[in-house]
Parts: C-alpha cells; structure tokens; sequence
C-alpha cells in the first residue's frame, strides 16, 4: 500500500472548502453510479448469452406480479395468525 499517496490525499481533502468537498463527493457518488451501472449492463450481457437471447418464461413482468401476490398472500397469512381470534372480530 502506498501510505505516502494516502496521507498525501488525506492532507489534500483536508484542506478542501466546504464547497470544493461537496463538489469532490458529487463527483465520486456520480463515478460509483456510473461503475454500478456498467455492472448492470455487463450481468445482462451474461444472462442474455447464457439464455442464447431467448426471452424469459413466464415474461419478466408475469413473474414480478406472481411472486407479489405470493408474498402478500404469505404476509396476510402471517398477520391472520398473529392476531388473537378475539380481536380478529
């Protein structure tokens, strides 16, 4: 590890204006956005050649709103049995 770099860098941030770090985090946060992105892309590239371009089945948008209303139904299950039958009327 280059600790010179480090402290260096430390030292540098450390005499930013208020201004100039909000710029510098800014600038940051858009570079990991932009990295996060990239990782999107290239995990759909992956998927998209594992699957050979065929599309998914059920469609994407079938199995989101399934497996919703499977977990609400689960989530209702849950609260009927956690309330006493007493209060329940």
């Amino acid at each position: 590890m280059n600790t010179q770099l480090v402290n260096s860098l430390v030292q540098i941030i450390q005499s930013l204006s208020e201004e100039e770090r909000m710029f510098l985090d800014e600038k940051l946060k858009k570079s990991d956005a932009r990295a996060a992105f990239q990782r999107l892309i290239e995990l759909g590239d992956k998927i998209n050649a594992r699957r050979e371009g065929q599309p998914f089945d059920p469609p994407l948008e079938d199995y989101i709103r399934q497996t919703r209303e499977e977990r609400n139904e689960q989530h209702d299950q849950l609260m009927r049995s956690s309330v006493p039958k007493s209060e329940a009327k």
